[in-house]
C-alpha cells in the first residue's frame, strides 16, 4: 500500500482503492466527495492506480522525471485533490536570473515564427505566431491548441482568466477577444467617437491586462493604446467583464513624436497610475517620451522626454532605447541607446532628472541599440548585441553572493539617499552560443519562467534557474562530525 500526505500538517488519513490498489491519502486532499464518505472501508476509485503512483512519485521526488506526460498527470491528479501539489512540483524553481539558463524550445506546430507572447502566473504561455494563429501552452508547457484567428498579424497579447486572450494588431482595426480553449473569436471593441471623424478604424498599438494571480486581480481594468490612421491615438481602459470603454486617457493628435502613440503602457494599479511610453528611432537615432497619468482625473502628473526635456539630462545625447517599470518596488528603468547603461528613477521621487545610472560588466560594449529591457520578479532583464544580462538588488539575492556588509550598505543608501548604483549587481547570464543565435526580439515573464525570441529565429525560448541552483555544498569536516 503506498501512502502520501498533503503536505503540511498531517490530518485524517482516508484509505482508498484505485483499481484494485490500497492508497492512503489525507482527507484535507481529496475532492468533498471521497473525503466525506463515511465507510470504514477502503473507497473504491475507478482509476488507474499508475496513474496515481506516477502523481505521488512525482510531488515527492520533483527532479525526477515524470513516468508519465505532464499534462496526463495534471488531469488526473484532479480527482485527487492533488493538482496544486503536483503542479508546484512540476514547476522550475524560483527565477534567479544570475542563474537562469535555456531549459528548451518551444516551437509551434505551424509558422513557427512568434509575434507575441503573453504568460500567466502559472507558467502557461499564449503565443501569437504567423499570420494570425494563437498557441495555448499549459503550465507544463504542453501544447493544447492551435488555432488561426481573423487577424492577418497579431502584435500585442495579454491572458485573461478564464481561458480567455486579447490581442489586436498593427494592421488591423479593433481590440478581439479569444477563447482559447474553443478556438473562437468571443468579441470585438472598437475605438469610437461620433464627434471626431478622425477616430476611425483604430488599431491596437499596445496592451495592459493583468492575468488574474488572485481574486483581486480578477477586477483589474483593461488598457490599450489605440491609434488612427491620421494618427490619433488615446489609451482607452476597458471593464474587464462586459468590455465596455469606462474612461479615455491622453488622447493626442499624434502629429509630433511627442505625441505618437505609446508603445508600452502599464497600469501601476497599487498608485491609482497609468504609466505610457513611446520610442522611436530612426537616421537620426532614438527619440521617445515617458508619462504618468492619473488614472481617476486623467491628468498627467509627470512626464520626460529624450533627447531634451523639461530638464536637461545627465546623459543628453544617449536617450532611451527601451523602458520599463518594476510595479512591485516601483522603481523605473530604462536602457540607455547608446552606452547601454541602466538608468533607474524611483516612482515615489520623480523630478527633472531622477535618474541613476549604473554602467554594465566586461561585456557591455555592444551599447544599447536595438535592446529589450524587461523587469519581473524584482530583476531587470536586458538584451544586449552581445548577451542576456540582468541586474539584481542585493536586498533581492537569496542565495547568499552578496555579503552582511553589502547589503546593509545598499539598505542604507536606499533609505537615505533614494536609488544608488551600489545597490545593484550585475551579469551576463547566457553563452557565447545563445548570444550568436541573434538579438533578443520579445521578453516576457511567467510564473518563474522567462520567454525569449530571437528576431528571425523560429520558436521560444524558455529560461528556468537549474534545479542545482539552490544545492548546499558540504565540506568534508561538516560530513565527519
Amino acid at each position: 500500500m503506498e501512502a502520501a500526505g498533503a503536505g503540511g500538517r498531517r490530518g485524517t488519513v482516508k484509505q482508498l482503492n484505485v483499481g484494485g490498489k490500497l492508497f492512503a491519502l489525507e482527507a484535507s486532499s481529496l475532492p468533498i466527495s471521497l473525503s466525506l464518505s463515511p465507510s470504514p472501508n477502503p473507497i473504491f476509485v475507478d482509476r488507474d492506480p499508475a496513474l496515481l503512483s506516477a502523481i505521488l512519485s512525482a510531488i515527492r521526488a520533483p527532479s525526477a522525471a515524470p513516468a508519465f506526460p505532464a499534462g496526463v498527470l495534471l488531469d488526473e491528479a484532479h480527482s485527487y485533490g492533488l493538482h496544486d501539489q503536483l503542479l508546484a512540483a512540476l514547476s522550475p524553481p524560483p527565477l534567479l536570473g544570475f542563474s537562469a539558463s535555456r531549459a528548451s524550445t518551444l516551437s509551434p506546430p505551424s509558422e513557427p515564427f512568434p509575434t507575441a507572447l503573453a504568460p500567466r502566473h502559472d507558467g502557461s504561455l499564449c503565443l501569437a505566431h504567423g499570420a494570425g494563429l494563437l498557441t495555448h501552452y499549459s503550465p507544463a508547457l504542453e501544447h493544447l491548441t492551435t488555432f488561426r484567428t481573423h487577424l492577418h498579424r497579431i502584435t500585442s497579447l495579454r491572458q485573461l482568466p478564464p481561458g480567455l486572450a486579447v490581442a489586436g494588431s498593427s494592421l488591423s482595426p479593433g481590440l478581439h477577444v479569444y477563447d482559447l480553449l474553443k478556438g473562437r473569436h468571443v468579441a470585438s471593441v472598437q475605438w469610437s467617437d461620433p464627434t471626431d471623424l478622425r477616430v476611425q478604424k483604430a488599431k491596437v498599438i499596445a496592451i495592459a491586462a493583468r492575468p488574474a494571480a488572485d481574486a483581486a486581480d480578477k477586477n483589474s481594468p483593461i488598457l490599450a493604446t489605440f491609434e488612427c490612421p491620421h494618427r490619433e491615438n488615446c489609451i482607452l481602459v476597458f471593464d474587464p467583464v462586459t468590455l465596455k470603454p469606462i474612461q479615455e486617457i491622453g488622447r493626442q493628435t499624434g502629429s509630433a513624436a511627442k505625441s505618437s502613440a505609446p508603445g508600452r503602457v502599464v497600469h501601476l494599479q497599487e498608485l491609482g497610475l497609468v504609466f505610457a511610453a513611446s520610442v522611436s528611432s530612426g537616421a537620426f537615432g532614438y527619440s521617445g517620451y515617458m508619462r504618468l497619468w492619473d488614472i481617476r482625473s486623467g491628468d498627467v502628473v509627470w512626464e520626460t522626454s529624450e533627447p531634451g526635456g523639461v530638464g536637461r539630462s545627465s546623459r543628453f545625447g544617449d536617450p532611451f532605447a527601451d523602458v520599463d517599470v518594476d510595479v512591485k518596488q516601483q522603481i523605473l528603468y530604462k536602457v540607455c541607446s547608446k552606452s547601454g547603461d541602466i538608468g533607474a528613477a524611483d516612482l515615489r521621487c520623480l523630478g527633472k532628472d531622477p535618474w541613476v545610472y549604473m554602467s554594465s560588466g566586461p561585456r557591455g560594449s555592444g551599447g544599447g541599440h536595438g535592446s529589450v529591457l524587461h523587469c519581473y520578479k524584482s530583476q531587470v532583464f536586458v538584451s544586449r548585441k552581445d548577451g542576456l544580462e540582468v541586474w539584481s538588488r542585493l536586498e533581492e539575492q537569496s542565495n547568499g553572493t552578496a555579503n552582511l556588509a553589502e547589503q546593509t550598505r545598499a539598505k542604507d543608501n536606499i533609505n537615505n539617499e533614494g536609488i544608488n548604483e551600489n545597490c545593484f549587481r550585475s551579469c551576463y547570464v547566457d553563452t557565447e552560443e545563445d548570444a550568436d543565435r541573434g538579438m533578443i526580439h520579445i521578453m516576457e515573464g511567467g510564473g518563474d519562467r522567462l520567454f525569449v525570441t530571437r528576431e528571425e529565429m523560429q520558436g521560444v525560448e524558455v529560461w528556468e534557474t537549474s534545479q542545482l541552483a539552490g544545492a548546499i555544498s558540504l565540506s568534508l569536516s561538516s560530513l565527519l562530525v
